[in-house]
C-alpha cells in the first residue's frame, strides 16, 4: 500500500474510486487514507477526500476541492497522556496534507471533551487568504478495551 508523505505525518492509502473521466492524465477521484493518531495509540481515523486528476493533477499543480469527510474509531486500548487529559493539546493537528502546490492544505485537528470522555477530531481545509466552511467531524468514546 502506498505512503503518502505530510509533513510529519503520514497516511496509508486504502484505496480510490474514479469520479471523472480524463482523456489527459489520471481521473479525478476520491481517495481513502488511514492515519493513526500520533500521540494516542489505539485511535485511528480514515479520511475520503476529493483529489484531481488530469495533466495538472499528474504533476502535482492541481488543487483538490475542500470536499472530505472522516471517520475514527478505537482500535485498540486508550491511555490519554496527561496534555491530552487537561485541554493543553485541544485543537491540536494531528494529521496535514497539502492540497495544493502552493497555499491550501487540509487538516485535522484534535480535542477532549472530558465531560464526555471523548476525543473529537476536526477535518477542515484552509488557505492563507481564504478557507473553506467545508468541515467534517468524527468522534472516538474512550471505552474499556476488550
Amino acid at each position: 500500500m502506498a505512503l503518502c508523505f505530510s509533513g510529519q505525518l503520514w497516511a496509508e492509502e486504502i484505496g480510490s474510486v474514479s469520479t471523472v473521466f480524463k482523456i489527459l492524465g489520471a481521473n479525478d477521484k476520491i481517495v481513502i487514507e488511514a492515519f493513526d493518531d500520533p500521540e494516542i495509540p489505539g485511535a485511528t481515523c480514515y479520511l475520503s477526500r476529493a483529489k484531481k486528476g488530469g495533466v495538472s493533477g499528474a504533476v502535482g499543480v492541481a488543487e483538490d476541492t475542500s470536499d472530505a469527510s472522516i471517520a475514527c474509531r478505537q482500535i485498540g486500548p486508550i491511555t490519554l497522556p496527561e496534555n491530552v487529559k487537561n485541554g493543553k493539546e485541544d485543537g491540536k493537528e494531528v494529521f496535514k496534507k497539502n492540497t495544493s502546490l502552493l497555499f491550501k492544505s487540509m487538516q485535522v485537528v484534535r480535542f477532549y471533551d472530558a465531560k464526555r470522555n471523548v476525543l473529537v477530531y476536526l477535518n477542515y481545509s484552509d488557505r492563507i487568504i481564504e478557507g473553506s466552511p467545508k468541515n467534517s467531524i468524527s468522534i472516538i468514546p474512550i471505552t474499556a478495551w476488550h
